[in-house]
C-alpha cells in the first residue's frame, strides 16, 4: 500500500496544479498575445514598432503598482477569491484591448491601447507571486521546486497552445466587420472571466479545508507545514521589515529584472522575427516561432530536477541566464544561415526561462511566510519593469535602425549580466527581534 506522504502528495499535485497550469496558461495568453496581434495591427492601427513595444511593456507598470498587496493577500486572506476576482478583472481588460480606438472616450487610438495595456497589468497584478505563495500552503519546502516546475511550464505551454489559435484567429475570424486581431484579444479574453468562477468552487484556501483530503492525509500535510513554521522559528527566519533591507532579496529583484528585460522583448517580437522569414511559408513561420517554448517546458523540468537533485540552486539559476546569452550570441552570429538561426533560437528557448523554479525557491529560504510573501511581491514587481523596458528597446531600435540584431545585442547583454548578478552570494542579515524557543 502506498504509503501515506506519497499518496497525498500525489493526491494534492494532481488536485491543484493542472488547474493552476490552465489558468496561468489563459494569463500568460493574455499578456502575450499581442505579439501575434501587431501583425495586423500595425497596418490597421498605424503603429511602429516602437509604440507596439511600448503598449506591450506598460502592462508592467500597472502591474508593478499592485504586485505586493496581492501576494500578501494570498497570504493573510484568501487565496481561492483573490485568484478568482484577478482572472475575471483581467479576462474584462484583455477583451477591451480587442476594442482599442473604438471605445467612447475622449482619447486617441494609441492613449487607448497605452491604457488598456495598463489597467489590463493593474487586473492581473497579484497572480504569478499569489501563486507561489498558495503552493506554500500545500506543498513542503522539498516539494516545492518541483511542484514550481511544472506551474512554470505554463509559460512556454501558453505559447504553444495559443501562438496558433491566435494566428488562425488573426487569418481566419472577421465576424461582424472587425479585423482579425481585435478577435484575437476578444476571443482570448473570454477564458479567463469563465475561469474565474470556476476558480471560486474548484480552488481550497489551506490543507485544514480540504474535504478532498482523507484525514489521514489531511493530519500527514498539516504536521509536515506545521514542522516546517516551527522550525523557521528557531532558525529566527526574518519577517517583513528585514526582507526589505535583504542584500539578497534587491540581487534577486535586480537579477530577475534584467533577465524578464531580456525575456519579454524575445515573447513579444518573435512572431515578427520569424514573419522575416519570407522563405518559410507561414505555417512553417509559425512553427519556428512555437519551437523554442517546446524546449523551454523541457529546460525547465530538467533545471528543476537537476537542482533538486544537486541541492544548489544558485547555480541552476545563474547557468540559464549564462547559456541564453551565449545561445541568442550565436543566433544573431548565425547571420543568413536559416537552419543554425533556428537551431540557436531552440537553445535559447531551452535556457531562457529554466531558471524559473528554483529562482521562486530562493526567498523561501531564507524568509518567514510573511517575508517570503513581501520579497516574492517585491522581486516579482520590479523584475518584471523589464517587461517595459526589454519590449520598449527593442521596439525602439528596430524602428530606429530597422535591424532586429541591435535589439538582440542589448538582450543579450541584459541576459549575461543577469547570470552575473544571480551568481554572487550575501549574507543573511539576523533580526534584532528575539523570538520564542519550541517548547519541548
Amino acid at each position: 500500500m502506498m504509503e501515506v506522504g506519497e499518496r497525498t502528495r500525489r493526491r494534492v499535485t494532481l488536485r491543484l496544479m493542472p488547474f493552476l497550469v490552465l489558468i496561468y496558461i489563459t494569463a500568460f495568453l493574455d499578456r502575450a498575445n499581442v505579439g501575434i496581434a501587431k501583425l495586423q495591427m500595425q497596418g490597421s492601427l498605424g503603429f511602429t514598432d516602437e509604440i507596439i513595444g511600448f503598449g506591450a511593456g506598460v502592462f508592467f507598470i500597472g502591474y508593478f503598482l499592485l504586485e505586493i498587496p496581492g501576494s500578501l493577500i494570498v497570504e493573510r486572506w484568501s487565496a481561492r477569491r483573490w485568484l478568482a476576482r484577478i482572472m475575471i478583472t483581467w479576462g474584462l481588460m484583455a477583451t477591451l484591448c480587442g476594442f482599442a480606438g473604438m471605445l467612447p472616450v475622449p482619447l486617441g487610438v494609441r492613449a487607448q491601447f497605452y491604457w488598456l495595456r495598463f489597467l489590463l497589468g493593474a487586473a492581473e497584478a497579484g497572480f504569478f507571486p499569489g501563486v507561489i505563495v498558495y503552493l506554500s500552503h500545500w506543498f513542503r519546502p522539498e516539494d516545492r521546486p518541483r511542484a514550481k516546475a511544472w506551474f512554470m511550464i505554463a509559460q512556454p505551454l501558453a505559447v504553444v497552445i495559443g501562438l496558433p489559435i491566435s494566428r488562425w484567429i488573426l487569418e481566419t475570424v472577421h465576424w461582424y466587420g472587425l479585423e482579425g486581431w481585435r478577435w484575437v484579444f476578444i476571443l482570448e479574453g473570454i477564458p479567463p472571466i469563465l475561469l474565474g468562477f470556476v476558480t471560486l468552487r474548484y480552488l481550497t484556501d489551506r490543507p485544514e479545508h480540504a474535504t478532498w483530503l482523507p484525514d489521514d492525509e489531511k493530519v500527514w500535510l498539516l504536521t509536515a507545514l506545521r514542522n516546517e513554521a516551527q522550525a523557521r522559528t528557531v532558525a529566527r527566519r526574518i519577517g517583513i521589515p528585514d526582507a526589505l533591507r535583504q542584500p539578497q532579496t534587491a540581487l534577486l529583484a535586480l537579477a530577475f529584472f534584467l533577465i524578464v528585460t531580456g525575456n519579454q522583448a524575445i515573447l513579444f517580437f518573435l512572431p515578427s522575427i520569424t514573419d522575416n522569414m519570407k522563405g518559410l511559408s507561414i505555417s512553417w513561420r509559425t512553427f519556428v516561432s512555437i519551437l523554442p517554448y517546446v524546449c523551454s517546458a523541457a529546460g525547465i523540468l530538467v533545471n528543476g530536477y537537476l537542482a533538486n537533485r544537486t541541492g544548489r540552486p544558485r547555480l541552476h539559476t545563474a547557468l540559464p541566464m549564462f547559456l541564453a546569452g551565449i545561445s541568442l550570441a550565436s543566433a544573431i552570429l548565425a547571420g543568413s544561415n536559416l537552419g543554425l538561426v533556428i537551431a540557436f533560437f531552440c537553445l535559447v528557448g531551452f535556457t531562457f526561462q529554466a531558471y524559473l523554479p528554483v529562482f521562486w525557491s530562493i526567498p523561501s529560504s531564507y524568509l518567514g511566510m510573511s517575508g517570503a510573501a513581501v520579497a516574492i511581491g517585491l522581486i516579482n514587481s520590479f523584475g518584471n519593469l523589464g517587461g517595459f523596458v526589454g519590449p520598449y528597446i527593442f521596439g525602439y531600435l528596430r524602428t530606429a535602425t530597422g535591424r532586429y540584431e541591435t535589439g538582440l545585442w542589448c538582450l543579450t547583454g541584459s541576459m549575461f549580466l543577469a547570470g552575473a548578478i544571480a551568481s554572487v552570494r550575501t549574507n543573511v542579515s539576523t533580526p534584532r527581534a528575539i523570538t520564542p524557543s519550541i517548547p519541548a
